[in-house]
C-alpha cells in the first residue's frame, strides 16, 4: 500500500468515527498476508490506555467461524461426517425433538443454522443478562451438561427453518469436545490458534485486566463500564483475541486456511465452508458453514459479526480478491446496526465497486401485487429474540400511497408506517430493495417467491437467509391499500 492509499484508509476510518461515537476502536485491513491497523480511542478510559494492536477484545460470534473450523479438522480427519446425527457424537446432553416425527439434528444443520434448535434454551430467563447464557461474576460457568439438563430441545424439521441459535454452535463445541476428548478452550488452542501464530487469543478471559479492552454502553452522561460475565455458550461467543492475531487469522481466511505460521485446513475445505451451504432461493447468497454470504459488485463476500454487551466486531472477507476488514469496537453506541454496513462500505471501496442502492429505473408490476400483499408472520418461539428484534411478529405487504410497501409488526413506528419496496431486477418482478439507511444498515434486497409443493408464497431477505411463508391472516385475494 503506498502512502497515498495509506492516506485515503485513514482517512475512511476516521470519518468512521466522527460519524459514530465509540469509546474505542480497532480497524485492521488485511491483504497479502499483512495488515494495515488503524487505532482509535480508548482500551480503558481510567487509565488512558489507548488501542493498540494488542489490545485483548472480546471478538463474540466470531467465535462461531473458529468453532466451524475446529468441527472440519474432525471432518477431514475422517472423525464426523456432515451428514451424521449430532447425537451419534454427543455424549454429554442430547437433542430432544418437540415432535417425535422430526427427522434427526445433524452436523450439517447446526453448522448452518438450520436444526430448529431456538435462540433460548431457558425461555423464563430470556430477559435476563444475555438471554440467560452467560454466569454472574464470581461464580463458575457450568457445563452444557448441566446448563441443559435433561437436553437441548428443538421446534422444527431440522433443514426447514434458519434460526440463529448460539445453542447450536455451542453444541458443535461440545461435539468437538466429546470426539476428541480435550476441552474445547485447548482444542482450539492447539489445533487452530498456535499453528496461526495467535498466542494472544483464547477462549478463556486472559489471566489478568492489564490490555484487555473494558466493555462500555454509551449513556446520556458518558460510557459506562459493563459488568463482565463469562458465556456458557462458549463455542458460539466466548473468544478472546487481539486486532493482531485476528489480522493473522483473516490472512489464514484469503489464503486458503494457511498463513506465514502453519496450517488449519485444506483450501478445498475452506471453500466449501464459504460456498452456500444452506440457499433458500438461489437469488439470495445464502449461508456457508459458520460464515455468512454476500456479493459486492460481483465480488464473492464472506462475514460475520460479533455482539456482547459493551463489545461489536465485525469481519469482512473478499477471498477471490484477497482483501479482508475487521473492526472492533467498545462502547459503540448502536453498533450492532452500523458497524456491519461501515465497515461494508470501507470493503466496497476498497474493491473500487458502488454499494448497492435503490433504483429509479426498474418498474413496478402491478400484476404481482396480489401475489405478494398479504401476512407473513415469525415462525418459531416468542422467545426467539434476536430474530424478533429485527422483525418482530413479522410482516406485511400492502398497498400504500398507490405502491407496495413493506410493513413490520414492531412498536418501532417508522418500521410500522412501512417500508417502500422498490424494485431491483428489471428481469424478476419479485425482486425488491428496502432502504434502511435510516438506521444505518444501507439497503436490503427482499426476493419473493412461491415454494415447491406447498405453493405457498415466500419472502426471502440477503441480508440474512431467513424466510417468512405467507399466511391467511390479514391476506385477501385482493392487495390491502391504504391511503396516506
Amino acid at each position: 500500500m503506498d502512502t497515498a492509499e495509506e492516506t485515503s484508509l485513514a482517512s475512511r476510518i476516521a470519518a468512521v468515527f466522527n460519524r459514530h461515537a465509540v469509546v474505542g476502536a480497532a480497524v485492521g485491513v488485511v491483504r497479502g498476508g499483512r495488515m494495515e491497523f488503524a487505532g482509535h480511542g480508548s482500551a480503558d478510559i481510567a487509565p488512558h490506555r489507548p488501542i493498540t494492536q494488542d489490545t485483548v477484545f472480546r471478538i463474540a460470534s466470531i467465535t462461531k467461524t473458529f468453532t466451524a473450523i475446529a468441527v472440519m479438522q474432525l471432518w477431514e480427519r475422517g472423525l464426523i461426517d456432515l451428514d451424521d446425527p449430532a447425537n451419534d457424537h454427543l455424549r454429554a446432553y442430547r437433542l430432544i425433538p418437540d415432535d417425535p416425527e422430526f427427522g434427526p439434528v445433524t452436523i450439517r444443520h447446526l453448522l448452518t443454522h438450520t436444526s430448529g434448535i431456538g435462540e433460548t434454551a431457558h425461555p423464563l430467563r430470556v430477559l435476563g443478562p444475555d438471554f440467560g447464557e452467560s454466569a454472574a461474576p464470581g461464580t463458575p460457568v457450568p457445563p452444557l451438561s448441566t446448563y441443559y439438563r435433561r437436553g437441548l430441545r428443538f421446534s422444527a424439521e431440522p433443514g426447514t427453518r434458519w434460526t440463529y441459535s448460539n445453542h447450536g454452535f455451542a453444541t458443535l463445541g461440545q461435539i468437538v469436545a466429546d470426539v476428541t476428548g480435550a476441552a474445547l478452550s485447548d482444542y482450539l488452542r492447539e489445533h487452530v490458534f498456535l499453528p496461526l501464530g495467535m498466542t494472544a487469543t483464547s477462549l478463556t478471559p486472559p489471566g489478568t485486566a492489564a490490555g484487555r479492552a473494558t466493555g462500555y454502553t454509551l449513556r446520556a452522561r458518558g460510557p459506562v463500564a459493563v459488568t463482565h460475565r463469562e458465556m456458557i455458550t462458549a463455542g458460539a461467543a466466548s473468544i478472546y483475541s487481539t486486532p493482531r492475531d485476528m489480522g493473522r487469522y483473516l490472512s489464514a481466511l484469503l489464503d486458503g486456511g494457511r498463513n506465514e505460521y502453519g496450517s488449519v485446513l485444506h483450501p478445498d475445505t475452506l471453500n466449501l465452508m464459504f460456498a452456500p451451504q444452506y440457499q433458500p432461493d438461489p437469488r439470495v447468497p445464502g449461508m456457508g458453514f459458520g460464515f455468512f454470504r454476500g456479493s459486492a459488485g460481483g465480488h464473492r463476500m464472506i462475514e460475520h459479526q460479533g455482539i456482547l454487551p459493551g463489545f461489536n466486531s465485525q469481519i469482512w472477507l473478499a477471498p477471490d480478491d484477497g482483501l479482508g476488514v475487521m473492526a472492533l469496537v467498545t462502547g459503540g453506541r448502536q453498533a450492532m446496526l452500523w458497524l456491519p454496513a461501515e465497515t461494508a462500505t470501507l470493503l466496497h471501496g476498497l474493491l473500487g465497486v458502488a454499494e448497492p442502492a435503490i433504483r429509479d429505473d426498474v418498474a413496478h408490476h402491478p400484476e404481482i401485487w396480489s401475489e405478494i400483499c398479504g401476512y407473513y408472520p415469525l415462525p418459531g418461539s416468542l422467545t426467539d429474540v434476536r430474530a424478533r428484534s429485527m422483525v418482530g411478529a413479522g410482516v406485511e405487504v400492502r398497498i400504500s400511497g398507490g405502491l407496495p410497501v413493506l410493513r413490520v409488526l414492531t412498536p418501532i413506528p417508522a418500521l410500522l408506517r412501512g417500508l417502500r419496496l422498490h424494485p431491483d431486477d428489471p428481469d424478476d418482478p419479485f425482486v425488491f430493495r428496502i432502504d434502511l439507511t435510516r438506521w444505518g444498515l444501507g439497503t436490503g434486497r427482499i426476493v419473493f417467491g412461491r415454494e415447491a409443493g406447498a405453493g405457498r408464497m415466500a419472502m426471502h431477505f440477503d441480508l440474512v437467509p431467513m424466510t417468512l411463508r405467507k399466511s391467511g391472516w390479514l391476506s385477501a385475494a385482493r392487495p390491502r391499500r391504504v391511503s396516506r
